[in-house]
């Protein structure tokens, strides 16, 4: 057992669109990753997801309308939900979902990450 800081873990990489695994607690992951541009289109059959901006700014659009998310807020995209994270300049982003959730959902891309790395 060790506390994590957020701040040490974002300076360990700097890819997008590539989580990082940095903990793990009743079968959910918490995950790191930094956004930069447009994600793919994607939803998650079996797994609702949650978006919390550590720093910067992002939008999840959802096809109908887009959320705004400032630093210190969240947003739960339910299952099933078509939607695409964008953030115009790099946003560091927490997620927490259940583990064996992939990053692009019901798709395949070159952006698919199969295994996470663990920080």
């Amino acid at each position: 057992m060790e506390k994590v800081n957020l701040a040490d873990k974002f300076a360990l990489f700097d890819e997008y669109w590539s989580p990082k695994i940095v903990g793990e607690l009743n079968g959910q992951y918490v995950k790191l990753v930094k956004f930069r541009g447009e994600f793919d289109w994607h939803h998650h059959d079996n797994e609702d997801e949650l978006f919390l901006v550590i720093r910067g700014r992002m939008s999840i659009e959802l096809g109908d309308r887009s959320i705004e998310l400032e630093e210190g807020e969240f947003f739960i995209v339910p299952r099933g939900v078509k939607h695409r994270p964008t953030a115009d300049k790099e946003c560091q982003v927490l997620l927490f979902e259940p583990v064996g959730t992939l990053n692009t959902g019901n798709v395949r891309t070159e952006r698919t990450v199969s295994d996470p790395e663990r920080l």
